[in-house]
């Protein structure tokens, strides 16, 4: 009985635990989802919750005043916002793996997974990032149960033939160029990136990064 237990456990032949939320580490149906949340107490991969804000968020391909946006600028607005957060995180350890998904769905937009090499650098994280602000928001994070992206992200969207779109129930990772991904991890390779060890400079701040990291809230 046990073995089987443990052969069903997150899978969706398990009544009792929620399979997306074992998987991807959020539920569409949030506390309201009829299946248990199995929320860890340590972990060495957190989710920071709807971190990543992209400038068309509101209208694909729009900007918050109504301008058109090339999508070349959403792209940098982005690799910005990767590298700063790679270069904040990395102060805590080694980080194994860092993912922004590009999903739309309130429970995944703007998501961002960092797993650690050891539970302990992604508990000092946490703690140091307890009541902190980035770029005038509130920084919502919490240990993750998802330590394998591979079962997490959407095949089909690496393949550029999801047919749910942005409303898919598994990661769409947003990908860094290839420019950036040299800088920040040399000729490493594989699907999920991670970053040397801090020892090393690993990072060039941009001249034109607008993001900033406060304990207080932007007025």
């Amino acid at each position: 009985m046990a073995e089987h237990l443990a052969s069903i456990f997150g899978t969706e032949k398990d009544r009792v635990n929620c399979p997306f939320y074992f998987k991807i580490g959020a539920c569409r149906h949030g506390d309201r989802c009829s299946r248990l949340h199995n929320r860890p107490t340590i972990s060495p991969t957190l989710l920071l919750s709807n971190m990543y804000q992209r400038p068309d968020m509101i209208t694909p391909g729009v900007d918050a005043q109504g301008q058109p946006i090339h999508p070349d600028k959403i792209q940098e607005h982005f690799e910005d916002f990767y590298e700063d957060i790679c270069e904040e995180l990395s102060k805590f350890g080694e980080i194994e793996s860092l993912n922004v998904c590009d999903n739309l769905a309130d429970h995944m937009i703007g998501n961002v997974y960092v797993l650690f090499k050891e539970e302990d650098q992604a508990a000092a994280a946490l703690n140091a990032l307890q009541g902190r602000f980035y770029s005038g928001r509130p920084i919502i994070a919490d240990f993750s149960p998802v330590t394998d992206f591979r079962e997490a992200t959407c095949r089909q969207y690496e393949e550029n033939s999801c047919n749910r779109g942005g409303y898919c129930n598994f990661m769409h990772v947003k990908m860094i160029g290839r420019e950036l991904r040299r800088k920040l991890y040399g000729t490493r390779h594989g699907r999920f990136w991670g970053t040397r060890s801090r020892s090393r400079s690993l990072y060039t701040k941009r001249q034109h990064l607008v993001f900033d990291w406060s304990t207080t809230q932007a007025s």
